[in-house]
């Protein structure tokens, strides 16, 4: 527990300190943001604005982490992953970049690196995992075995929050604020599951650090975008956590704000191919909430306070403030 609170204070000040350096660089090197023509209108006076700071996070994140250094082969994998997406998400905003276009990387490009990196990462969790590994615990007493089913299953659940988190990142803060509101709740559940060395808590409040110490620069108005580097990063670890982390079932209560921008798109998209109709004035769901007229400020803070309810709701199901407090 100690550790896991040294490794976000550590994370938090240089995803803080390093990030107005940060911010210069990316300037110089006009790494700025194209905006999409799908998005309202008012989002053009964003134009211009540095991306890619997922960065920042990652900064942090390591910077957390080498702090303390003593973590499990579960927390290594984890990282890895996480560095992967990250990896994926630099490519896209490079191109991006590059082309001077909202377009990077193609979907179906993004996607079969996604899946491949998530393959990779579930081979690793066969491997090494126990014959527990494929139960899904549900509520206390309550199993779910999932068999061979489970590595393919978790393998969605890995692309499907990475790409959640990344469509959560449309107004200033709320990825960011949302995630780190998330990557808290989520280090206390792990640590109650395992029951083992804080490894799991470490990454992942030195994840929610990092977004705390981007939040500084990203809140309204953003002096920078955390861009697919950050975004796609964000929610393949936080997927990985809860995986390794023997919480699946209630990091997926846990992640309902990003499940809803997620399906939301989904939702609007089979509609319109099937009816022509459109369910919501715009997706993800953050943009039919500003066309409706509510400030982007309201929405961010929305969020935060509907993730923060749910975040109190899982730890109260999982017994945590029992252990905690």
């Amino acid at each position: 527990m100690n550790s896991a609170a040294i490794a976000f204070i550590v994370s938090l000040f240089f995803s803080i300190f390093l990030g107005q350096f940060v911010i210069k660089k990316l300037t110089a090197l006009k790494f700025r943001q194209t905006i999409s023509e799908d998005v309202p209108e008012k989002h053009k006076k964003k134009q211009g604005t540095p991306t890619m700071g997922g960065i920042i996070i990652l900064i942090g994140f390591i910077a957390g982490i080498i702090a303390l250094h003593n973590i499990d082969s579960r927390a290594k994998a984890v990282i890895i992953l996480t560095l992967s997406a990250a990896v994926i998400g630099f490519i896209d905003d490079m191109l991006i970049v590059l082309r001077g276009k909202s377009l990077g990387l193609k979907a179906r490009q993004k996607l079969a690196l996604q899946f491949l990196i998530a393959i990779i990462f579930m081979i690793w969790v066969f491997y090494n995992g126990n014959h527990n590994t494929t139960r899904v615990y549900l509520m206390k007493g309550y199993i779910l075995q999932l068999g061979w089913y489970y590595y393919p299953i978790m393998v969605l659940m890995i692309v499907g929050m990475s790409n959640a988190f990344n469509l959560a990142d449309g107004l200033d803060g709320l990825a960011a604020g949302t995630s780190a509101i998330l990557l808290i709740a989520l280090g206390f559940l792990v640590m109650t599951a395992m029951n083992v060395n804080p490894s799991l808590t470490i990454l992942s409040w030195s994840l929610a650090g990092g977004c705390l110490g981007f939040l500084w620069y990203n809140r309204n108005p953003a002096r920078i975008f955390m861009g697919d580097t950050g975004s796609l990063a964000l929610g393949a670890a936080a997927a990985g956590i809860a995986i390794v982390g023997k919480c699946e079932f209630l990091f997926l209560i846990l992640a309902l704000p990003f499940i809803i921008e997620a399906f939301s798109v989904i939702i609007q998209v089979v509609s319109f191919k099937t009816t022509r109709k459109r369910v919501f004035k715009m997706t993800p769901i953050h943009h039919h909430f500003e066309l409706s007229g509510v400030p982007e400020t309201k929405i961010v803070a929305g969020f935060w306070i509907f993730q923060f309810i749910i975040a109190a709701m899982v730890l109260m199901i999982s017994g945590v403030f029992n252990i905690w407090l």
